[in-house]
């Protein structure tokens, strides 16, 4: 190959049709050395992947079709082997040439391993890994455990190789292999309960590896290490015009492949790479996925349950006995990391199954006293509703609603004063606390929820945060006491137009006698509940914290017409009657005081009377309190959900999307 070789002539690279024809290669043949030495870009994109995969896929087909015979796969994976065990040393030593030919060697296998697991069976790309080059189609018994020897290499290489310059690469190379082995989950349309790849992750040698993997995935996901420019990496490019070539050892001088350019990446891919970490990116989607693999019969997941019980580097309290995979990692950088990250689906998933999973995290977070780093994030998120996928909106609600189980935080949140929150477009904002923020984008949710989605889930669980919030309610800024408002009329005007529709169809079925009624019961009995969970709402604020609220006092008096109607419904008698007394006291009030008031006079009366009300004439309500619940076999959304995340991501994978099985190309 030339100095400068296309990526289309890569199917008729020598070394590569070697590599993949029908003459074993033993270990110790310097063809290895003549293979691994090249150097290129890496592509990081999928647009780039997807060219590479195009330009090789004859040559893994012919590997596929070859590797009975000739062992080669197994031949480059106990070369990378052999590579690694001095790899620590390397990397300390700055041995530039013996870490460039590692890497090499594990991108090979990390691209061949991507078309092996899209084109067969698990149990046959088990028996790939048993061939040998001795009787063509034979394996042994030493060779039945490459594929665990090269799984707890790779996690060695990211938990003990130090992360430079020169060894990013090769790390966030390990990250994305490790990804690869566990993606033969895309090709099932059922989730993946007996698994080769699992068992090995979750038993045997790579066992005792698991919470020190947890540990540093999530240190690269905290640390946010940008990847270094090309001029730091293992090799620079010669500025004499000769290439990516560099003549480092007489058995690499000549006859190797040279650089392969993948559409551009060097010049725009860069720049975006600028404002991203790869290896944290990946490394994160790892986390995500050993999480959600499935329990073993026998065997609890062992990565989930690491996740679970890690703790605080500043907790001096023993580890519990019945958990050997806990382990210690600073939650302040945690937390800051968290803080900074929520515009991904992968750090706001992290979070929720931190705050859900681990109480040392939980109960650390509702702790901190800068809470609003952590809320606005989410908040954003579903503020912009529209541009996000249902899923990262879920996630954020879910996450709210866990966090409003906390009495502290729920008042906590009325003491944080904002300013100017630019990112909320209906109205400025110059100054607000934190829980009437929260409120209003909460409601904003419920209201797109009812024009556009309409999903019952999402209705519920915004209307559940807001009930665990009610009760402490606290100083409600004037406009969030209007949405509140604002919110029981629009499913007031709902909830007559679906009695009117239902009314109209009864009479007009009379008289025909011909068409079905449509369900009108069901529509009412689901707006009804709505409206009964608002209602509740209102009340344990007005029972709660009336003489604390006086803007919400002025909305229910400017909107009092609204609640006439459901004075007398059977439905909702019992707890109109505190809402009821409080318009009729506060009327009263007010009318003695005169017309024409001012809206600071009226905001003067409403303190005064809640001072003057007694509170034994409220009637007092069981507590509203909703708690998170996670659904049976929550497998089944969060595992399609975590690999709709790996493929979309496309940092440094690439996948034919009519091979996926796992999740319509829709869904992700």
């Amino acid at each position: 190959m030339g100095a400068n070789s296309s990526i289309s002539e890569l199917p008729e690279n020598e070394y590569l049709k070697k590599l993949s024809g029908a003459e074993p290669i033993s270990e110790n043949d310097p063809f290895w050395n003549q293979l691994l030495s090249f150097s290129f870009t890496t592509p990081t994109n999928s647009s780039d992947l997807k060219l590479l995969e195009e330009a090789t896929v004859s040559v893994c087909k012919s590997l596929v079709e070859k590797n009975p015979r000739t062992g080669n796969l197994g031949s480059l994976i106990k070369v990378f082997l052999s590579r690694t065990k001095e790899l620590k040393i390397s990397a300390e030593c700055q041995n530039h040439l013996f870490i460039w030919q590692a890497h090499n060697a594990l991108f090979i296998i990390c691209c061949l391993l991507k078309v092996f697991i899209s084109q067969m069976s698990e149990e046959d790309l088990q028996l790939h890994f048993t061939y040998e080059e001795k009787t063509p189609g034979s394996y042994g018994v030493e060779c039945e455990d490459l594929i665990e020897e090269l799984l707890c290499c790779l996690i060695q290489l990211i938990v003990e190789i130090p992360l430079l310059d020169i060894t990013y690469s090769i790390s966030l190379e390990a990250v994305t292999t490790l990804i690869v082995f566990l993606s033969c989950q895309l090709f099932h349309k059922e989730i993946l309960r007996e698994s080769i790849i699992h068992k090995y992750l979750m038993r045997g040698r790579c066992l005792p590896y698991t919470s020190r993997l947890v540990k540093t995935l999530l240190y690269n996901f905290i640390r946010q290490e940008r990847s270094p420019p090309p001029g730091s990496r293992v090799f620079q490019q010669q500025t004499d015009g000769g290439g990516l070539l560099y003549g480092i050892a007489s058995g690499v001088a000549t006859g190797l492949w040279t650089v392969f350019t993948l559409g551009g990446v060097g010049s725009k891919a860069a720049s975006q790479l600028e404002q991203c970490s790869p290896l944290a990116n990946q490394s994160l989607l790892l986390l995500l996925v050993l999480a959600n693999l499935t329990d073993a019969p026998d065997t609890p997941n062992p990565y989930r349950q690491a996740i679970m019980s890690f703790k605080n580097t500043q907790d001096s309290s023993a580890f519990p006995s019945s958990n050997p995979h806990a382990f210690q990692i600073n939650f302040n950088s945690l937390y800051t990391a968290l803080c900074e990250q929520q515009k991904s689906d992968q750090a706001t998933l992290l979070l929720y199954m931190l705050l859900h999973q681990n109480s040392n995290v939980r109960t650390y977070v509702l702790a901190r006293t800068d809470i609003e780093n952590l809320v606005l994030p989410i908040l954003e998120i579903l503020y912009h509703v529209e541009e996000r996928n249902s899923h990262h909106v879920y996630m954020a609600l879910i996450i709210l609603l866990i966090l409003t189980e906390d009495d502290g935080f729920n008042r906590s949140i009325h003491e944080v004063m904002l300013k100017n929150i630019t990112w909320y477009a209906e109205r400025v904002l110059t100054e607000i606390s934190l829980g009437s923020l929260l409120i209003l984008v909460v409601i904003r949710t419920i209201q797109y929820n009812m024009t556009r989605t309409r999903d019952k889930y999402l209705h519920t669980n915004c209307l559940a945060a807001l009930a665990n919030m009610s009760a402490q309610f606290r100083s409600l800024h004037q406009y969030a006491a209007q949405r509140i408002i604002s919110l029981f009329s629009l499913l007031s005007k709902k909830h007559n137009k679906v009695l009117e529709q239902a009314t109209q169809s009864l009479r007009g079925s009379l008289s025909t006698n011909d068409s079905p009624l449509p369900d009108y019961a069901q529509d009412l009995n689901v707006i009804e509940e709505v409206i009964r969970m608002m209602l509740e709402i209102i009340n344990s604020c007005l029972t709660n914290s009336l003489h604390h609220n006086p803007n919400l006092v002025y909305a229910l008096l400017y909107k009092r017409d609204l609640f006439e109607q459901f004075r007398t419904h059977p439905s909702f008698q019992d707890i109109m009657q505190n809402i009821d007394l409080v318009i009729s006291f506060f009327s009263s009030r007010l009318e003695q005081a005169g017309a024409e008031l001012s809206v600071e006079r009226v905001l003067e009366i409403i303190k005064q009377g809640a001072v003057a009300l007694p509170k034994d004439r409220l009637r007092k309500f069981p507590e509203l309190k909703f708690k998170y619940v996670e659904e049976e076999q929550p497998e089944e959304f969060f595992i399609p959900y975590v690999w709709s995340l790996v493929y979309n991501s496309a940092v440094a994978l690439y996948w034919n999307p009519h091979d996926i099985q796992l999740f319509t190309m829709d869904s992700g």
